[in-house]
């Protein structure tokens, strides 16, 4: 039962399925340190062999054999660095047209930095007691529209 409860309380970062080719590849967003240009590779082992105990890839192939599944792992750092090459190989795996690949990147980038930007304001608003829902007015502008 503990297992089963496992699988089903797992949430999907998201999903790509190739009907005709009968893939199906599992997309996990990934957050590491990133103080060496090494970190996507370290994590995608680390991940790999933390997912070994009770893997949804293992669970669908046996649901599903006669199709293929993958995960693949997008690995950002945790200063909101991503290694590009890796970024873009991992596209091509998924069969993204190459006219797609920089906006796909450039959307990414785009979130990555809303993220840290939301856990900045948290941070500002944790650290010097402010209680209100919009972080701007606590923050201090410190040049032509820069805040902190």
């Amino acid at each position: 039962m503990f297992y089963e409860d496992r699988f089903w309380n797992q949430r999907l970062n998201g999903i790509v399925i190739h009907k005709n080719h009968r893939i199906l590849y599992i997309l996990e967003l990934k957050r590491s340190s990133d103080r060496n240009e090494d970190f996507p590779r370290v994590k995608e082992d680390g991940t790999n062999e933390q997912d070994k105990s009770l893997s949804i890839v293992e669970a669908f192939k046996v649901a599903a054999p006669e199709w293929t599944f993958e995960q693949i792992n997008f690995v950002a750092g945790r200063r909101g660095s991503v290694v590009e090459d890796d970024f873009y190989n991992k596209l091509k795996r998924l069969n993204v047209q190459a006219g797609k690949m920089d906006k796909i990147l450039a959307a990414h980038v785009q979130r990555i930095c809303e993220a840290h930007d939301t856990v900045m304001r948290s941070y500002y608003q944790q650290i010097h007691g402010s209680s209100e829902a919009n972080a701007t007015t606590s923050m201090e502008n410190i040049g032509e529209q820069v805040y902190v």
